[in-house]
């Protein structure tokens, strides 16, 4: 059935590429099937991910539970479909440029930023940051004075866990039994990342290779735990695969519009529990702990820092679009996005990893789309803003159901 030789295709590449199975505790056989077998040939792996859209297209059966086949399920399963085919095919060698395979994996066109809307938010932060000195320098050294103490670090993560896990089961809900822990990690391209190990547990790892700063804290664990990854994959696994049997939930699969969603509602996590008072929520509970947080200068340059976050999309098409080399796009993220000499270089070293190469696009893109779609007081279904966030944490979307 489509649901199941989903669930299979999804393994097979993962076998190929590391990272791209980001979470799967579906049901047993599959993955031991799969583990079994031998490395399938990514042409035929292609040829069926070409077979699984067709019999989505023609109606085939999803599964045994013919009462939650809907039109809404069977257009979601299509569009992971179609990024599962995109990676298939590029394995097998087939030439997909950048710009047509994120647009193909992840349901939405990159976009660059413009050198106007860098430039403003450059002179906003200009403004703000008054100094001798080029203003990189000064933001990072800004940047930097916020290195959270390695030994605190524990610390204030649960710190920080229990504020939004309350506000989150407030406004939201969470399951009954779901439950996360921390570690502190190394050797990771990324800064943080949650190992979903179903039966509502999530192990979220923090990557310490660099100074782990006070201020983007709070956007990390509102990002990996509540009300982003950790709530998202646990009410879905609640609803979805142990109520409704929906079992193509059960895997999820970098690569596919899946991500896309998943990122762009975790990123906006901090503002939908706290809107406004975000900052000074965080605030309060970090001076508590005697944790430097400048939550005036954050509240007044918010605007500008995300414009700057943006320009790693820009640096994606470089490498990936254009052929610049790695060398000349860490430059460009120092002067564009005023990062220092080694966050530019880690943020180039998750841009040119085989399995995150086209994945900016999911927090870029994904985060505005997200936003647009909350505070959208025209919806029209007149969903409050918190009803909106809840379907993104509970319902199969895809980014077209957005864009309205």
């Amino acid at each position: 059935m489509l649901v199941e030789d989903y669930i299979s295709l999804g393994l097979e590449l993962g076998k190929h590429i590391p990272g791209l199975v980001d979470a799967y505790y579906g049901p047993g056989e599959f993955s031991q099937a799969a583990e079994h077998r031998p490395l399938l040939d990514p042409k035929y792996l292609a040829d069926r991910a070409r077979s699984l859209i067709a019999g989505i297209d023609a109606g085939d059966k999803l599964d045994q539970f013919d009462q939650v086949d809907s039109g809404q399920r069977r257009r979601w399963l299509k569009a992971q479909s179609i990024g599962l085919l995109t990676t298939a095919r590029k394995l097998s060698g087939d030439e997909i440029d950048y710009l047509s395979e994120v647009k193909l994996c992840y349901g939405v066109a990159p976009r660059r930023v413009s050198k106007e809307e860098i430039d403003d938010a450059i002179g906003v932060l200009e403004q703000t940051f008054k100094g001798p000195g080029e203003l990189r320098y000064r933001i990072s050294a800004y940047r930097e004075s916020f290195a959270v103490d390695p030994e605190r670090l524990p610390l204030i993560l649960n710190d920080l866990c229990e504020l939004l896990r309350d506000q989150t089961a407030m406004i939201f809900g969470l399951p009954e039994g779901e439950e996360l822990e921390f570690e502190i990690v190394t050797g990771k391209p990324w800064s943080g990342f949650n190992y979903y190990l179903g039966n509502l547990k999530s192990k979220v790892a923090i990557n310490s290779d660099l100074p782990v700063l006070s201020t983007s804290l709070a956007h990390l664990v509102a990002h990996e735990a509540y009300p982003g990854h950790h709530t998202e994959h646990s009410r879905k696994e609640v609803d979805l695969v142990n109520r409704r049997q929906q079992l193509e939930e059960s895997i999820f699969l970098v690569g596919t519009p899946q991500c896309l969603l998943a990122e762009g509602l975790a990123d906006f996590g901090l503002e939908i529990l706290f809107g406004d008072d975000q900052f000074s929520e965080v605030s309060s509970l970090m001076v508590k702990r005697g944790i430097d947080y400048p939550d005036q200068e954050l509240e007044q340059t918010k605007a500008a820092f995300e414009t700057l976050g943006k320009v790693r999309a820009n640096a994606a098409w470089d490498l990936h679009q254009d052929g610049i080399p790695k060398d000349q796009v860490v430059l460009s993220l120092e002067r564009d996005a005023l990062l220092s000499r080694k966050r530019a270089e880690k943020s180039v070293e998750f841009l040119t990893d085989p399995t995150w190469r086209a994945y900016i696009t999911c927090y870029v893109e994904g985060f505005q789309l997200v936003r647009n779609f909350v505070n959208n007081p025209r919806h029209p279904n007149y969903l409050s803003r918190y009803e909106r966030f809840r379907k993104l944490i509970s319902e199969q979307l895809i980014p077209a159901d957005l864009d309205q």
